[in-house]
């Protein structure tokens, strides 16, 4: 979401036990690792009802009385570090349990969490302040104690069951194939009068249940990306650059990097193509200045390097038109870039020769030959790269997301093209054959 809420005052009357119990269900996939609010229910100067990553990647819930001071505390010894990954949180929250630990509940994947730096439960009939007749919830920011601490990710179906407590296995099921945590898209659940779902299957505020209580988007620009729960997508990795201490910034769901110092700023993606398997398609935009390389790795290459640019198991295309393969680079092998809009399209067939092959598009028509995988890409797997030096300067990925930071695909009546996995959206017709480096392509 980055700097992108949503809000909503709760405004009808509950049951009896609305204040001592509910649910809050939510999918989300992390970008920035910084301190981040999910949701909040309630505010004051002293105490507050919110859902957020502390700095140190641990998951916290505070819970304000619906009196006064503070309900309960719980912090997670588990971090959540994974920006390649969505998660399932489930909160379930009720006081009339008459064992402390069973008063409050989280849930991640569908398995109870129960390792805590600190716990402290709330005693037996309290009431709380989330999602309270005349408070107003947030979701993606907080208010207080630290105003903003956007939520920098993705989110996806919302639920909140207001007076009703319900676990991970009302919203979630493992698939009986993979053995995986999936969403329960319609689940049968009791919302109470101030309940919601929200964000099913793409980027609506419109309540799902049957109680209207939409959103508003109230900061920021909300997208419908194609990344979900479901089928997870490539971007750049917070994780895989060449020195951290360079600042590289990583917006829109880490689909864009910018860089930060006047130093070449690489980096690699969160999920790469396997050694001698499949062909693979991804394109690069919004070029913002000319010292931009672009291209594909392998994922044992050195990238922290004072000329990252001169490394062995990267082939790169420069934006003024230069081949780079492995340490040598051929001039004006390609066409050079000339528009922020411009549109590289990289297609890798890890199948052909005897390391793989890949082919470089510009705005649609190839640039040349096909460039063969040299020996040290032999084994390895192989993923998307992308490098920008100096401070301001940015490039954005798509994997089949259908954006290119916060610009969609404009081909095709803007419906894009779909990769052969078929779930996928890109600005240029995808070669025959060739998937996004998306989970339903890695499976296909």
């Amino acid at each position: 979401m980055a700097n992108t809420y949503l809000s909503r005052t709760m405004n009808k009357a509950e049951n009896t036990d609305s204040d001592k119990k509910f649910s809050y269900s939510a999918w989300i996939k992390r970008s920035s690792l910084s301190d981040a609010c999910i949701i909040e229910g309630y505010y004051s100067s002293t105490f507050h009802s919110q859902l957020y990553f502390d700095s140190n990647a641990n998951l916290t819930l505070n819970c304000a009385s619906g009196t006064s001071g503070a309900a309960f505390q719980i912090v997670t010894n588990r971090k959540f570090r994974d920006t390649s990954a969505w998660y399932h949180i489930v909160v379930a929250i009720d006081t009339t349990q008459g064992t402390a630990s069973d008063r409050a509940k989280i849930y991640i994947n569908g398995v109870q969490e129960t390792s805590f730096s600190g716990a402290t439960y709330p005693n037996q009939n309290t009431s709380h302040q989330f999602n309270r007749n005349g408070n107003t919830a947030y979701l993606g920011r907080r208010t207080g104690g630290g105003v903003g601490l956007y939520f920098g990710g993705l989110m996806s179906h919302i639920h909140t069951t207001i007076g009703y407590t319900y676990d991970a296995s009302a919203f979630g099921k493992t698939d009986t194939t993979t053995g995986e945590w999936e969403a329960k898209t319609s689940p049968s659940v009791t919302y109470g009068t101030n309940g919601f779902f929200i964000l099913k299957d793409g980027n609506s505020v419109t309540d799902q249940s049957s109680n209207s209580n939409n959103f508003t988007v109230s900061g920021g620009t909300l997208t419908n990306l194609k990344d979900n729960p479901d089928n997870v997508f490539a971007t750049m990795n917070p994780l895989l650059q060449g020195d951290p201490s360079r600042n590289l910034t990583f917006s829109n769901g880490n689909t864009t990097i910018t860089g930060g110092a006047a130093t070449w700023h690489p980096c690699g993606s969160t999920i790469a193509a396997p050694a001698k398997t499949g062909k693979w398609y991804w394109e690069f935009s919004q070029f913002v200045s000319t010292q931009i390389f672009v291209g594909l790795m392998a994922s044992n290459a050195n990238i922290n390097r004072n000329l990252p640019y001169q490394t062995p198991g990267l082939i790169q295309y420069f934006y003024a038109g230069r081949l780079t393969v492995d340490n040598s680079d051929t001039e004006n092998y390609f066409t050079a870039i000339s528009a922020q809009t411009d549109v590289v399209g990289v297609a890798l067939d890890m199948t052909a020769g005897t390391y793989g092959q890949v082919q470089f598009y510009l705005n649609g028509s190839t640039t040349g030959a096909a460039v063969a995988l040299t020996s040290n890409f032999a084994d390895q797997f192989v993923m998307p790269f992308a490098m920008v030096n100096g401070t301001s300067r940015s490039i954005s990925i798509n994997t089949g997301n259908g954006y290119f930071g916060t610009t969609a695909v404009s081909t095709n009546s803007g419906n894009g093209y779909a990769g052969a996995e078929g779930a996928s959206k890109f600005n240029y017709a995808v070669p025959s054959g060739y998937s996004a480096l998306n989970t339903k392509g890695l499976n296909t």
